[in-house]
Formats: structure tokens, sequence, C-alpha cells
């Protein structure tokens, strides 16, 4: 009688892989953790005594879920350290390793509600289009960087001018450098900022030129131009990807050369 060999584990990865690309495990993991979400939201009301020991109890399934579905992913891999590579590997695992510790009714108890507020973080992790929204504004950051210190240096002189003429006026708003810039960015955001235009306008009339231009250079220009660079950056991402997910197909170029030498070769023939 021959004896039944037990799967290898290579066949085991395969199957925790078909079942990690299911389309219902994503759609399942993804309900879970908006359900992970709500109960957070739950827990700010005042609820019945026992509401919240069904919605706790309902907790310990969720984190079991995540134990579970992390560990499918896990065992997908067919080189488990590759799994790790991941920064949203690494993250998700923390998440739900921390959540499994019993700190609820200790002195880290914050802690853990803070570990489940995180928690919803994980639908980034499991829908690809939001890693890929996510990715490419990270790697637009050194661009943006450069734009925000320029609008910080245009605030800083606006504020100076500010405080210069306007402290005079209303010291709540134009006390002091840090006052104004606060007072700036609430101008920038449009929040009320003809009231404070003006309040200004009453000693120093010409003072609309100074907010008009403060805002043209920031509201339209310079947040335009971060508004660019990242969809610039999200664009070239789109494209890697897809040249990714189609190497080694042929181009339309090298389709246009192959029809060019078929043409040349039935000339020569006829």
């Amino acid at each position: 009688m021959e004896r039944v060999q037990p799967p290898s584990s290579f066949s085991l990865a395969r199957v925790f892989n078909k079942i990690r690309n299911n389309r219902l495990f994503e759609i399942v993991t993804v309900s879970v953790i908006l359900l992970s979400a709500l109960l957070i939201g739950a827990k700010t009301y005042d609820i019945s005594p026992t509401l919240l020991t069904a919605i706790v109890w309902l907790d310990y399934s969720i984190t079991l879920f995540f134990l579970v579905e992390i560990s499918i992913r896990f065992f997908a891999e067919d080189n488990k350290w590759h799994f790790f590579k991941s920064g949203w590997n690494i993250f998700d695992t923390l998440i739900v390793v921390v959540s499994l510790i019993p700190i609820e009714n200790s002195e880290l108890a914050l802690v853990g509600r803070l570990i489940r507020i995180f928690r919803v973080l994980r639908m980034v992790s499991v829908i690809p289009e939001l890693r890929a929204l996510l990715n490419s504004l990270l790697k637009a950051l050194p661009q943006l960087g450069y734009v925000a210190l320029l609008m910080f240096i245009i605030v800083y002189i606006y504020a100076a001018v500010g405080t210069t003429f306007f402290a005079s006026v209303n010291p709540t708003l134009w006390g002091d450098i840090t006052v104004s810039m606060l007072t700036l960015f609430r101008v920038m955001t449009f929040e009320d900022w003809t009231d404070v235009m003006y309040e200004t306008m009453a000693d120093y009339p010409i003072s609309w030129a100074f907010y008009l231009s403060f805002i043209f250079l920031n509201a339209f220009a310079f947040l335009n131009m971060l508004i660019g660079i990242v969809v610039n950056v999200m664009e070239q991402e789109s494209d890697e990807q897809w040249r990714r997910d189609h190497a080694g197909e042929p181009t339309i170029v090298d389709l246009s050369r192959q029809i060019e030498e078929l043409k040349q070769m039935l000339d020569k023939r006829g």
C-alpha cells in the first residue's frame, strides 16, 4: 500500500498564494478593516454595557481574523524572508502582533487603543491602488520639499512685513512674526481673509496689494505647483508599472519594424 506523501512547502505556498490573490479574500479583508474602523468610532459613544461587551468580543474576532490573514500572506511566499522586505508587511505584522497583547485593562490600555486606531491604515497595504498613491506621494516628497521651502521663505518675508506695519492695528493677529505667519496661513486657506484685509485697510488703504500678491504667490502659484508635482510623479509611477507588467511584450515600435521588414521581404520576392 502506497503512502500518501504530505504536500510540499511549495504546494502549500501555492495554495496560500491562490487564497491571497483571491478577489473574495481581498473584499472580506477590506470589509473587516472597515468594520474595525466602525467599532473604533462606536466606542466613542455612550453605549450600554451589553453592547460594549459585544463590541469587545467582536474586536477580539477581528484581531483573530487579522492574525489568520497575515499568516496566509506570510505562508504564500516561497521565500519567507522576502515577506519582510516590504515595509507594509512589517507594518501589518507589528499592528497584528501588538493587537494580540492583552493590555486592555493595564496601564498601557491607551497604547492598545491607539494600535487599534492604526489598524485602519491597513487599508492602504491591502488595496494596491492606495499603495500606489502613497508611494507616489513619498517619491514626490523631495521635490515637494523644495517648493515648500520656497513657500516658507515667502510666508516669512510677508509675515515680517505684516508685523512691521499691522502690529499696531491688531496685535492679536500681527503681534509677532509667529502669529503673523499663522494669520497668513489663514489668509492662504481663504478662512475669512477678507475680514483681516478690511481691518488693515482702515489704516492702510493700499494694504489690499499685500494680501492679493500673497494669495497669488502661495494659494495660486505654489499650491498648484505642488499639485502638478504629485500628478507628474503619479503618471511616471503608472508608466513604470505598465512597463513592469508588460515586460517582454512587443511594443508599437517593434511591431512597426516587423511590418516594415515583412513588406521588404515581400517586395524582394515579388
